[in-house]
């Protein structure tokens, strides 16, 4: 879990998060979850005040930039403020289905 304990620790460390959930999503791309490719983040800041969901994006991202630039495939980031969170009642959405890059089932991969 290299990689999920590098995210973990900056993203709380650079958003100050009231919430976080970070979920290792490479099994679900047909990975072993060793792997540590794809990852979902949940995330909940008083630094997302204010910031468009563009912003939200850009800041999540540019706290893992080297881990995104070196290892990690894909990020799905859910940002929320403080009273956001609040009013979804800490409601979140599931990462769409892989579609393993295109390959119709059974051409290159296990399902």
């Amino acid at each position: 879990m290299k990689y999920e304990t590098l995210l973990r620790d900056k993203l709380t460390a650079g958003l100050a998060c009231e919430h976080l959930e970070l979920v290792n999503e490479s099994p679900h791309h047909g990975l072993p979850a060793s792997a540590e490719k794809h990852f979902r983040v949940v995330a909940v800041s008083t630094k997302f005040t204010g910031a468009s969901r563009i912003e939200r994006h850009r800041l999540v991202h540019g706290l893992v930039a080297d881990e995104l630039r070196d290892h990690v495939h894909a990020l799905s980031v859910q940002a929320f403020t403080p009273e956001e969170w609040a009013k979804r009642a800490g409601a979140t959405h599931d990462s769409p289905e892989c579609l393993h890059g295109g390959k119709p089932k059974g051409v290159g991969r296990e399902d």
